[in-house]
């Protein structure tokens, strides 16, 4: 049985998805994501223009401007929503986590 599409998001969908709260253009986003997390994330061109179409595609995102090949973005609430759920997933990992190791959750 197929995997469906967007049901996890890997570390650059995610911060993708999360600059997309305000407008960004594509080069806004390559810049962006590697300063959003210290350089722990990068974001390939041909991987951000591919993942931009598919997130439009499934109604995630929008295209909120053309300027000549400039194509600006913003996130859908639907796109919102999934952004919130893998927030929430990620965040039940990291209580596992903690549970299992017994850790403060303030670390």
């Amino acid at each position: 049985m197929p995997r469906e599409k967007f049901r996890t998001l890997t570390e650059q969908m995610f911060y993708i998805l999360l600059c997309l709260k305000e407008e960004c253009c594509g080069m806004d986003i390559l810049d962006k994501v590697p300063n959003m997390t210290g350089g722990r994330v990068t974001v390939g061109s041909g991987t951000l223009y591919n993942l931009l179409e598919e997130f439009s595609q499934a109604g995630m995102i929008r295209e909120t401007r053309v300027e000549g090949r400039k194509r600006s973005y913003l996130l859908t609430d639907a796109g919102r929503q999934r952004l919130r759920e893998e927030y929430d997933r990620i965040s039940a990992q990291a209580q596992d986590y903690r549970r299992l190791f017994g850790e403060e959750e303030n670390r």
